[in-house]
């Protein structure tokens, strides 16, 4: 087991401002996703995510984030699970479809299918989807850091969509 001391000092005031950092972070290619749930009345709710990275193989665990000012924060706050869904490289319009309008246009004409847990996701070929339990939920700066357990997943030889610098890369290879 390893141990760990209790750190008592702090962070030092960044050298950079956020337009500085934001450029350094879009130097790191992401995956895009798109996370569902259903809120408090069973409804549909999903946006596009590119903070999705895996925690540990045992037990399966994911991490994502979401900005505090979404308007989905008080569904993934609560919800007991959600799916995560990777684009593929040709589902560049579903992602800006999902990271803008408002809830209802985002679903208005997708189908959708429930995981075996019962949790919505979208009814098209994505390159993987995850159905996790959500697991813990963090506050942390202007985000919450959502962890999942995964409890079931499936994936497709699809290449995946890729985020890069302010832009999507439309020609990844699988």
């Amino acid at each position: 087991m390893v141990s760990r001391a209790l750190v008592t000092m702090s962070a030092q005031t960044p050298s950079f401002n956020d337009h500085q950092f934001k450029q350094a972070l879009g130097r790191f290619p992401t995956g895009v996703t798109i996370v569902t749930a259903r809120d408090k009345d069973a409804m549909p709710v999903g946006l596009t995510v590119s903070s999705f990275n895996s925690v540990s193989l045992t037990p399966p665990l994911v991490v994502w984030s979401l900005k505090r000012s979404s308007h989905s924060l008080e569904t993934f706050e609560h919800c007991q699970r959600y799916v995560i869904q990777v684009l593929a490289a040709d589902q560049l319009a579903l992602a800006t479809r999902f990271a803008s309008g408002t809830p209802d246009e985002r679903f208005a004409g997708q189908s959708l299918v429930d995981c075996p847990n019962g949790t919505p996701r979208l009814d098209q070929a994505c390159a993987a989807w995850f159905e996790c339990y959500n697991r813990h939920v963090y506050d942390e700066g202007d985000h919450i850091v959502l962890i999942g357990e995964v409890e079931h997943c499936a994936h497709a030889e699809r290449a995946p969509l890729i985020y890069h610098g302010g832009g999507f890369n439309l020609t990844p290879s699988v």
